[in-house]
């Protein structure tokens, strides 16, 4: 099956108001920025997104975040977006903040067809015990909190029980990919990426290398093509802009680069 779509706009025109997506990406590492870019443009709003971060200001899913699209976030850090905060205390915003292997277990649960599952994660805390401020109310007080879940005993330690996670849309990231849905992810940018793809009910791909089917070897696929619906293939253009949350120098090359 050939699943290859040629603009982003057709890859996402199914996604209405109201959907839910589980996004790759950590950070601005693997973010499926054309794909985002074309939910935007689209004008799609009242999202609920699942992923490990919401972007940051103006990049990655902080396009959506600051344009009001999205209502519920469940992730695991918040970062140094300013606008998300901002959006979670004024109380425009829910946000579901879960551990962040828990969240990548339950991403992969749901693509697994596992239902729920126990982990110790979180025991002893407001993770298990609930009480979390998922949303603030207009005068500051917690109008919505997590509630408490289920804690058992396995082989004499407490574990709580996480649900899975599924949402309508997943969009990924690779750096290649055949018309199958085949995918490679490089490096670090495999993150969240093939966990997300796995939750969507419809996985869209945006592939930086696109190639034909057989190229990829067995042993060299990350993510099979039975979790990816539809791939987009990136301009050379669009493959080689990648952006670095936090750049990092030694103290010596700051020197060297204020005295040139």
């Amino acid at each position: 099956m050939d699943k290859v779509r040629q603009t982003a706009a057709e890859a996402i025109g199914d996604l209405t108001d109201g959907s839910s997506l589980a996004v790759g990406g950590f950070g601005l590492s693997g973010v499926p920025n054309v794909l985002i870019q074309a939910v935007h443009d689209r004008g799609s709003g009242r999202l609920s997104v699942v992923s490990n971060n919401c972007g940051v200001d103006g990049r990655g899913l902080g396009i959506l975040l600051a344009a009001g699209r999205i209502t519920r976030v469940t992730s695991s850090y918040i970062g140094g977006n300013r606008e998300f905060a901002r959006q979670y205390l004024s109380g425009e915003l829910e946000v579901e903040l879960t551990p962040q292997g828990t969240l990548a277990e339950r991403l992969r649960a749901g693509g697994a067809g596992i239902p729920a599952f126990f982990t110790p994660a979180g025991v002893g805390t407001p993770v298990a015990d609930g009480g979390l401020p998922w949303r603030y109310g207009p005068d500051g007080g917690v109008a919505v909190s997590s509630p408490p879940k289920e804690v058992r005993e396995f082989d004499g330690r407490g574990h709580v029980l996480e649900h899975a996670l599924t949402t309508d849309f997943a969009l990924v990231h690779a750096a290649r990919g055949d018309r199958h849905g085949n995918l490679v992810f490089h490096k670090a940018a495999r993150n969240f990426n093939p966990l997300a793809a796995m939750a969507g009910r419809v996985t869209v791909a945006e592939v930086e290398e696109l190639v034909e089917p057989g190229v990829l070897g067995p042993d060299e696929i990350h993510l099979p093509g039975v979790f990816v619906q539809r791939v987009l293939p990136l301009s050379p253009a669009q493959a080689a802009e990648k952006h670095i949350e936090k750049r990092t120098v030694s103290v010596r090359a700051a020197r060297e680069a204020a005295r040139a």
